[in-house]
Parts: C-alpha cells; sequence; structure tokens
C-alpha cells in the first residue's frame, strides 16, 4: 500500500465515525471566521464553488444562499453522507457531494469560480500539490479561500503545537505558519491578496471527546501542557484544565486573469 493510500485511509477512520459530532460542533457551525469564508462568493453571480475537504459541510451551507452550485467534496463517505442529508433538511438544493482526496480532484480544467477549504488542509498528505489542483480547476480571476489553524512560526511555540495535534489525531500532518501558506500558494499559481487572523478558544474536554482521542494520549497532552515554558502557556492562553487557544487564519488568493 502506498504512503499516500495510508494516509487517506487514516483520515477516512479518523472523521468517518465522527461525522456527526463535527456536524454538531459549535467551533466547525460558527465563527467570524466561517462566516468570512462563506461571504467570499460572489453574492447573486451564480458562482460555482467547490468545499475542498467539507468535513460536516458548514462551509456549503452557508455559502449555499450566495452561490449557484456547491460541490461538497471529501476523503469520508461517512461524513458527505452527513453532509447530503443536512443539506436537504435545511432545503439546500443547490449542494451536491463527490468524495476524493485533495490531491486529485476529478473535475476539468477551469470549472469552478470559488474554492474554499475551512480546517481541513492540515490533514492533507501533499498541501502543495493540493492547492496546484485548486489553481488548476479555477477559472481565471477565480478565488481561493482557505481557513485553518495556523502555526505562530517561533519553533518553541511551533513545536508544541504540532506534537498536541498529532496526540489528539494521528492524521494530523502539519499547521502551516502565514510565511509558509503564502509561499506555496504563489508556487501553485496563486496570487495572495489578504489574510485575516482569529484567535479560537477550544474547551480541552470537547476537543478531546470530538475525534474521541484515547485517554493515555490526553493524559500525555496533559502531561506535555504542564511541562512547558512560560512564555508557550501564555502564548496559548494554556488554562488549569487544558483549554487553550488557537491561532486560525483566513487566506485570500486569486487566479491570475488570462
Amino acid at each position: 500500500m502506498s504512503d499516500s493510500r495510508t494516509h487517506e485511509a487514516l483520515v477516512g477512520q479518523q472523521f468517518g465515525s465522527r461525522a456527526g459530532a463535527y456536524l454538531g460542533s459549535a467551533v466547525h457551525a460558527q465563527g467570524a471566521d466561517l462566516q468570512a469564508l462563506a461571504a467570499l462568493v460572489e453574492d447573486g453571480r451564480g458562482a460555482r464553488v467547490l468545499d475542498l475537504g467539507c468535513g460536516a459541510g458548514h462551509v456549503s451551507f452557508n455559502a449555499a444562499a450566495r452561490a449557484g452550485e456547491i460541490i461538497a467534496y471529501d476523503l469520508s463517505a461517512e461524513m458527505l453522507s452527513v453532509v447530503a442529508q443536512a443539506a436537504a433538511e435545511r432545503g439546500l438544493g443547490n449542494i451536491a457531494t463527490r468524495q476524493g482526496a485533495a490531491e486529485r480532484l476529478p473535475f476539468p480544467d477551469e470549472s469552478f469560480d470559488c474554492v474554499l477549504s475551512r480546517y481541513s488542509a492540515h490533514h492533507w498528505r501533499d498541501v502543495e500539490a493540493a492547492l496546484r489542483e485548486a489553481a488548476r480547476v479555477l477559472k481565471p480571476g477565480g478565488i481561493v479561500g482557505i481557513v485553518d489553524a495556523v502555526s505562530p512560526g517561533s519553533p518553541l511555540l511551533d513545536t508544541y503545537l504540532q506534537a498536541v495535534e498529532l496526540l489528539r489525531d494521528p492524521s494530523h500532518v502539519r499547521n502551516y505558519s502565514r510565511a509558509e501558506w503564502e509561499e506555496a500558494m504563489v508556487r501553485a499559481g496563486l496570487k495572495p491578496h489578504s489574510v485575516s487572523p482569529y484567535r479560537v478558544r477550544l474547551d480541552f474536554a470537547t476537543w478531546i471527546e470530538r475525534m474521541r482521542t484515547p485517554q493515555l494520549q490526553a493524559d500525555a497532552i496533559r502531561a506535555l501542557q504542564r511541562a512547558m515554558s512560560e512564555s508557550v502557556v501564555r502564548h496559548y492562553e494554556i488554562g488549569a484544565d487544558g483549554s487553550f487557544i488557537l491561532d486560525v487564519a483566513l487566506f485570500r488568493a486569486e487566479k491570475a486573469a488570462s
């Protein structure tokens, strides 16, 4: 089995059984970053939108009123089933689902006006390949909007962040820094336009339960939190119960017009 298929299987395994939990997750279902991301779709233009790594579908649901058609795309068949059911219950007939990996999009060149993604990219095996695919399927002048947790850039803060993310969820690949994101977008043929930073408070118990993190790993995260230097505790505002602040950013980029 190849590395890519091994990782994709792990992602599907981790998230398939938790689809319902992500549909009901307050962190995923709401937030200023979600509203700002959905607003990148130009209202009334009948845009065709790709929700890349759609998870439980919150980006699709929030952008549906502004778009002509939305393709909710994800590795997990269970997630896509939840999206399809929730869209039907909400009367959102312009949302369709499609299964696959971010690095191999089964869509023609220049077939979307907008590609949006939220809290998915840190699971992508090859973020550069995924961005190249996003650029390929975008029409000239099309918009890419990506929201994800970001590394603060400092080696100390970065090492801590990647460690706790991996202990919680072994399908985690990397939270990239702002510089890494912007450089990768340029290499993919996209022109970065703006970055909007957010800080999101995560309740430790809910964060762990959502992923059904084994107790051994949850205990390891708490032990690591207690062992870290004051600068790490201060930046992430780690509380006595393990709850903390996560750095998040919305990246907006454009594909150059022909």
